[in-house]
């Protein structure tokens, strides 16, 4: 690859440089060279617009019997894209720009118009006050009240700026912050307070409806209780209520016998209980034992079953008792039996 470029030429060593022949080429001679519009312009022309940094194939010569400061100037000659007329311009070193020759009209100048305008007034005013004094002395007095009310005005601004220099941006700042925070800290316990009050109610609804759901809890539960009791519970029932009113009777009835018949642990009972036995071979007296009255005042405390039946005992004239009469009649005959 090395050798297909090469950089370096050969010459020979008697070559001389000066024997070669100088080309004679023409001191306005024209070169092609591509460049960009340095400016906006408008074609005389055909009235198009060449905006700043469209592309131009251009022609380039140097100005003849023009410098600055020993400094060539150039000529560029251009083309319009709509009537190609030919448009040229040329640099402006003095100026640090490009001038506008003919064929176009440069757009937005107006920088520019002031610059030159200044400059020709500054030009204007020299000239007369080398050749006038007074106007010299009027142009000072007009410096001097022009100077005053500049510094007039400065003052007024130094003023304007301490007064709002005065102000604490800061403090104002931290103020509002201030503000913003406790703003921001009362909406967060209204709302918290909000929130504790839903809560609340919603509580307080909870348990309305948990005490409604176990009051019908408790009236299904007696209803099912109701609807699930047996046929024979009732049964029971009335068998219950029998006995326990039947024990009521028996116990009155055990009552009313025991006044009717008394009791045997007395001394006037036992009287009443001992008979005069008849005597059939002797007079020898004969006393009852008291096991027969023993034995009926057993008999007596304990009734029967079926003691409705059984008839109130009779007192006779004696005060003893018909069923003690029975018992001493049942030991007479036993005794004559013997």
């Amino acid at each position: 690859m090395s050798e297909r470029k090469v950089l370096n030429k050969y010459y020979p060593p008697d070559f001389d440089p000066s024997k070669i022949p100088k080309l004679k080429l023409p001191k306005d001679r024209q070169y092609v060279v591509r460049l960009m519009a340095p400016f906006n312009m408008r074609c005389k022309t055909c009235g198009e617009y060449i905006y700043k940094g469209k592309k131009f194939n251009a022609r380039k010569e140097t100005v003849q019997n023009e410098l600055y400061m020993g400094l060539p100037i150039f000529r560029f000659y251009i083309k319009c894209t709509r009537c190609l007329a030919e448009i040229t311009f040329k640099t402006d070193p003095e100026n640090t720009d490009y001038a506008m020759e003919h064929g176009a009209t440069r757009n937005f100048q107006a920088e520019k118009f002031v610059e030159e305008e200044e400059k020709r007034v500054q030009q204007e005013r020299e000239e007369e006050e080398l050749n006038n004094p007074m106007k010299v002395l009027e142009n000072r007095t007009k410096d001097s009240k022009m100077e005053m009310e500049v510094l007039e005005t400065l003052q007024e601004l130094k003023e304007l700026n301490q007064r709002q220099a005065q102000v604490d941006f800061e403090g104002m700042i931290d103020r509002y912050r201030e503000l913003e925070r406790v703003e921001k800290e009362r909406e967060k316990e209204e709302d918290e307070r909000e929130t504790k009050e839903m809560l609340e109610r919603a509580f307080v609804k909870r348990l309305r409806d948990s005490d409604s759901d176990s009051e019908e809890e408790s009236n299904s539960l007696m209803s099912k209780t109701t609807s699930e009791d047996k046929p024979t519970d009732i049964l029971t029932t009335d068998k219950t209520s029998e006995d326990t009113s039947a024990a009521g009777v028996k116990r009155a009835k055990l009552e009313s016998w025991e006044k009717s018949v008394g009791t045997l642990g007395g001394r006037g009972a036992r009287g009443s209980l001992v008979v005069r036995k008849k005597a059939a071979t002797g007079n020898k007296p004969v006393v009852e034992s008291t096991s027969s009255a023993s034995t009926s005042q057993t008999d007596s405390k304990v009734p029967s079953a079926n003691s409705s039946s059984v008839p109130q005992p009779v007192i006779t004239q004696n005060g003893s008792s018909s069923l003690s009469l029975l018992g001493a009649y049942s030991d007479s005959d036993n005794n004559d039996s013997d």
